[in-house]
């Protein structure tokens, strides 16, 4: 049975170094305070999961941009298979469940570290209080992992808060650390691979399916018919002029997304963060997210929207504890605001799939949904090798049978 290394327990799993890491301030200015050890116990869980979750991000970033995937359709010449910075326009569809289960792994993840901020608030504002002031200038802000972790996600330098903005008088001291954020900020994020992915969804292609062509005309038909019902509704004028209102008003959103002009103007001013091409896929996917092929990008699709809405929940928690330990007036140790700089991260600017959970509102009744061809129905029935630009083009060789 001892054909390893030879490694105990506590030697494979490094705990002399581990377990010695915890250096209560408190204790060497010789006033110990017991809630200072929980304190660091916890901060240094949270680092530990932050790097096994950029560990698992930067493996599916790598999946996203796979090499090898590029000669999946059978030919290494294929147009399909060229590359931006090394990145592959071409996703090896039998990564996807590799993806997904990676990106649920980050899920489970970030719900324990939502849960691991009740543990904190067992400490109460007193005990904090006694051993606060050591920390000075020590801040959570100077979470070098949670940094990288947001680019990596995808989080834009001019949708952070101007306070976030200002790294380098944190980091500046650490050439290594400042090198590591710049060279996150140039990488791929995930968000840009989604994207990029999204946007050669199979039947967007005007020259087949046509899925954007068809969409559009389901959604005039079925405004048309809403305002055509308002018109005829047997009610007062005040409320028949709100319904009318309403269509407007839809009217006018699902313009948005028309126009691909107007939809840029929203990307550039924040309110979106998705291409128009990507954002097509994700409505595309979404309506037909009964079919097998789109079954796996679905919930690809959800576990983004998890991520987000955890890492907002791991936020507010902290915003509430922030406030209770300190109250909303003092700065903190780091030199921030404190409480009103945390609460101000609770906004959609820090939401890097922002689209997908505005998706509902460009969804139309099932009925309305354009029917499938009988050869997208076979594309979608069947997974094929890859996902290509060019996967919906009547081509046998982009079959779904074809190696």
């Amino acid at each position: 049975m001892m054909t390893g290394p030879g490694l105990l327990y506590g030697e494979y799993l490094r705990l002399d170094k581990i377990l010695s890491a915890q250096r209560l301030l408190s204790a060497e200015y010789s006033n110990e305070v017991h809630d200072e050890h929980l304190f660091i116990v916890t901060h240094q869980a949270y680092e530990l999961w932050f790097k096994q979750i950029i560990f698992e991000l930067d493996s599916v970033r790598a999946l996203f941009s796979s090499e090898n995937s590029a000669t999946c359709n059978g030919s290494s010449n294929d147009h399909s298979a060229k590359r931006d910075n090394g990145v592959s326009h071409v996703l090896n569809e039998s990564k996807t469940l590799e993806i997904l289960k990676r990106l649920n792994r980050i899920v489970l993840i970030l719900k324990l570290l939502v849960d691991q901020v009740t543990i904190l608030e067992t400490m109460t504002p007193l005990d904090f209080m006694a051993f606060r002031d050591y920390l000075c200038p020590a801040s959570g802000f100077q979470s070098l992992q949670f940094r990288l972790l947001e680019n990596k996600l995808g989080v834009k330098q001019e949708h952070r808060v101007k306070y976030n903005q200002s790294y380098m008088r944190v980091f500046g001291r650490d050439p290594a650390a400042i090198e590591a954020i710049k060279r996150s900020e140039e990488e791929y994020s995930l968000s840009g691979l989604v994207q990029r992915w999204l946007s050669r969804t199979p039947g967007l292609e005007t020259d087949d399916f046509d899925f954007w062509g068809k969409y559009k005309r389901s959604v005039e038909t079925m405004l048309a018919e809403q305002e055509q019902a308002a018109h005829k509704a047997p009610t007062e004028p005040e409320v028949r002029e709100h319904l009318l209102a309403n269509v407007s008003s839809r009217r006018a959103v699902f313009e948005t997304i028309m126009s691909e002009s107007l939809h840029n103007a929203l990307v550039s001013r924040g309110e979106r963060r998705f291409s128009h091409g990507a954002l097509q896929g994700a409505i595309m996917i979404t309506l037909y997210r009964d079919e097998p092929r789109f079954s796996q990008p679905h919930q690809i699709l959800m576990a983004l929207m998890d991520i987000d809405s955890l890492i907002t929940k791991w936020r507010y928690n902290h915003v509430i504890m922030v406030q209770r330990m300190i109250g909303s007036q003092q700065l903190g140790t780091g030199g921030s605001s404190g409480y009103q700089y945390l609460k101000s991260t609770l906004s959609d600017r820090y939401k890097v799939f922002l689209d997908l959970f505005n998706l509902s509102t460009f969804l139309i009744p099932r009925h309305m949904i354009p029917s499938l061809t009988k050869q997208m129905k076979t594309k979608l029935s069947i997974a094929s090798n890859g996902w290509s630009a060019d996967d919906s083009q009547d081509n046998p060789a982009n079959s779904p049978g074809s190696s």
